[in-house]
């Protein structure tokens, strides 16, 4: 029960659910390690046939033709673990976790935790073109859902636990707190709330110090551009349009290639298998395109690619990426799309003036990120915490924005929640302030009580209160002034031909039937649609039980009439 008007709906069990978030952002920092580990011990043994932890790139190897069957095998496996195991380990990650929090209570099994990483390591091994994030993100966010399950917390704090798991994960693998934390806030949490918030940010916090434990300390891609000039204002907005058009194109191209899969006639199993097929020959065409690329991304960004083997390179791993994406296979989107968007800064760099080459490369990266995901903040600090480049902060603010504002106007749903939609699950992606968080009991209750006397007959009760046209009121009954409970027609006239008193035919009042005038309207909402009633008697105190109102669902709609007046109605100037 809320006794006091505040900023915040926090308790002490903050604390608590804290400590659980910090144990869970150290453990995440080296599951990340252990799933990078183990794509390196599969891509020695599929490419290289040893037993090895050494780190290394597909792109080296000797197989010849017979790289094209690589990908196939690891394909095979993986929808094998996924129908014989849990088909959750299908996709990237990242619209997994949105629709264990919304729809699903923020609940993972063991199952997920464990066939994830494996299945990850396996397709990233075996040269599928996804980056490391989107598979630590779901194994982490399994973890912090398996501790909450065990320590018996709410949804809600399992939901704090999973978010908080899934972006130390991503803290540790690129060295981004922040970014990990804003991406919490856009993609996952679907709140902005102390009681989330701060459990995460504490996660992630303890995930980049102890990243250096089991990575190299330091930026992931360092960077310094140089400052820029008024014309790189025009630049900007023309790469942030060229980096939302791909963003279209690339939404459009995934998701009608799953299309095609769905037609295929063949169990899902099969399909990353004939994904794989397509990745080995884009491998064999251009090795770079097979595996995480990282080692690419850091070329793009400082120009050491040229131009000619930029668009070979990028235009097989689009193709090779949207197909095993689409084949439902189990990997992660960030790092091909910031290869993807450097690529694209690569090319447009000769042609856009007001800053050195290397910025572009840098901007469109960003831009293409966040015009994808729908994630314009992360995207934007994910850009300065890969490289640390100060500089870039105004060019990447630009051109991200940009790239965003073209996608909300061109695309319904981001690549993200386009997954979930085509399952019959809708996500809203804007926030706001709840009307009903806004506004409080006391300025919404009706002080005109008209309440039934306790020791009145039933019988009287009915003749006098009830006709035919108010047969869905309830009422407040009292004693003395203290509301001894809440009575509706049905309770009365299944008792009409008894002796009984209104007080006799009550259930027990218990502190919560009944609302302070300090609650919120959102907790209003809330207690009548947890005890499926449409009035609550507002009291002084739980001590006194005075009645001083009543709140009914007709008074909860005030404040969303309010907020439609202000959404709609055009006021001139006065």
């Amino acid at each position: 029960m809320i006794h006091a008007k505040s900023d915040y709906s926090v308790d002490r069990r903050l604390v608590m659910v804290s400590g659980v978030a910090i144990l869970i952002g150290a453990v995440s920092t080296f599951a990340a390690a252990a799933l990078l580990a183990l794509i390196h011990f599969f891509t020695n043994l599929f490419f290289y046939q040893r037993l090895s932890w050494e780190v290394v790139s597909p792109a080296q190897n000797a197989l010849g033709l017979a790289v094209i069957l690589v990908p196939a095998i690891g394909g095979l496996l993986v929808g094998l673990m996924a129908r014989y195991g849990s088909d959750k380990i299908r996709g990237h990650g990242i619209p997994e976790a949105m629709e264990t929090i919304l729809f699903g209570k923020s609940q993972m099994s063991p199952r997920v935790a464990v066939l994830k990483p494996i299945s990850s390591g396996i397709v990233i091994g075996s040269g599928g073109p996804f980056g490391a994030e989107g598979p630590i993100i779901m194994t982490g966010g399994s973890l912090g859902s398996l501790v909450a399950q065990y320590l018996h917390l709410t949804a809600a704090e399992r939901k704090t636990l999973l978010v908080a798991g899934a972006c130390a994960g991503m803290t540790a693998i690129f060295s981004t707190p922040v970014a990990a934390l804003l991406l919490a806030v856009e993609l996952l949490l679907f709140e902005l709330r102390p009681r989330s918030l701060l459990p995460v940010a504490l996660a992630c916090a303890v995930a980049g110090f102890l990243r250096g434990l089991v990575f190299p300390a330091g930026p992931l891609f360092p960077l310094q551009t140089e400052p820029v000039s008024m014309m790189a204002l025009v630049s900007c907005v023309v790469a942030g349009l060229l980096c939302g058009a791909l963003a279209v194109l690339l939404t459009f191209a995934l998701y009608k290639t799953e299309d095609c899969f769905h037609k295929l006639p063949v169990h899902w199993m099969w399909w990353p298998a004939i994904g794989g097929l397509i990745v080995g020959i884009g491998g064999y065409l251009e090795p770079r395109a097979l595996g995480m690329g990282y080692d690419v991304i850091g070329d793009l960004l400082n120009g050491h690619l040229l131009v000619a083997a930029a668009i070979s390179l990028l235009a097989v791993k689009a193709v090779i990426w949207v197909v095993a994406l689409g084949s439902g296979t189990s990997g992660g989107v960030l790092a091909p799309l910031l290869i993807l968007g450097a690529g694209l800064g690569v090319l447009l760099a000769p042609y856009l003036p007001g800053a050195s080459p290397e910025l572009w490369a840098l901007v469109c990266m960003a831009g293409v990120l966040g015009s994808t995901l729908g994630a314009p903040l992360t995207a934007i600090v994910f850009a300065f915490g890969l490289t640390h480049d100060s500089e870039a902060l105004l060019p990447l603010m630009l051109t991200t924005a940009v790239a965003y504002g073209l996608t909300t106007l061109t695309l319904k749903r981001s690549i993200m929640t386009e997954k979930i939609a085509r399952r019959g699950l809708h996500i809203f992606r804007e926030y706001g302030a709840d009307p009903l968080e806004r506004q409080h009991v006391s300025d919404l209750m009706s002080a005109r009580i008209i309440a039934i006397d306790g020791t009145i007959p039933v019988a009287d009760a009915l003749s006098h209160y009830y006709d035919d046209y108010n047969l869905d009121r309830v009422y407040p009954v009292t004693s003395e002034g203290r509301v001894l409970g809440m009575v509706d027609y049905p309770t009365l006239r299944a008792h009409r031909h008894s002796l009984a008193r209104c007080a006799d035919v009550l259930a027990p009042l218990l502190p919560e039937h009944v609302l302070l005038p300090n609650a919120t309207a959102r907790f209003a909402a809330g207690r009548m649609a947890q005890l499926e009633v449409s009035c609550l008697p507002v009291v002084q105190d739980l001590d006194s039980m005075n009645l001083i109102g009543t709140v009914s669902l007709r008074d909860l709609l005030r404040p969303n009439r309010s907020f439609i007046e202000e959404e709609t109605f055009r006021e001139k100037m006065r």
